[in-house]
């Protein structure tokens, strides 16, 4: 079974990301050849990155990065869940993304994105170029939510029934991606 980490970027208040990432994680349970987890940042409780060692070093200081890195290792993929934020995503996922180096490497990433005015599109871009940096494999497939369509009176998530065929065609490459670069995160 290839192992998915649902990640949910959001930690705002009142945010509807959680509804989403639900849908996400429901979604990927009934795709045949994976199990799903949702990991949502908030739980891990990451202040501003505060480790005295770059990330590249794995030295973890402390207990809080360190629980970070055994969950994030637990995953061969991940599905971001992230809303937009002023053209970009949240600072806390930028945040927890950083805190780690290795962890990621040679693994496959799939991007959900929720916004007003392009779906999170510009958040799911920025998301690209973060992770490749970080040696993840970006699929082309990407599911894009407008709060205005996808959310009754911008709080209750109503999917429109085409986002779930995308988000499945999201877990098929994610999947076949983490499978591909399997042997490299055996070395």
């Amino acid at each position: 079974m290839t192992n998915i980490g649902i990640i949910l970027g959001s930690t705002r208040p009142g945010r509807v990301g959680h509804q989403v990432a639900e849908w996400v994680a429901e979604q990927g349970g009934q795709h045949d050849g994976i199990d799903v987890e949702l990991v949502d940042i908030e739980d891990y409780g990451l202040p501003i990155f505060d480790e005295p060692q770059s990330p590249l070093l794995g030295s973890y200081s402390h207990a809080h990065t360190r629980k970070w890195s055994n969950k994030i290792t637990e995953f061969d993929g991940y599905v971001f869940v992230t809303p937009e934020y002023n053209r970009s995503i949240p600072a806390a996922l930028k945040n927890a993304i950083d805190y780690l180096y290795g962890e990621w490497n040679n693994k496959a990433v799939g991007f959900v994105s929720y916004g007003s005015n392009v779906g999170g599109a510009r958040a799911a871009e920025h998301l690209r170029l973060i992770t490749a940096g970080l040696q993840l494999a970006g699929v082309r497939t990407q599911v894009s939510l407008s709060l205005a369509t996808d959310f009754a009176g911008f709080t209750t998530f109503t999917p429109d029934g085409r986002h779930n065929t995308t988000l499945h065609q999201l877990f098929t490459e994610v999947t076949a991606w983490a499978d591909a670069l399997a042997p490299l995160r055996r070395r």
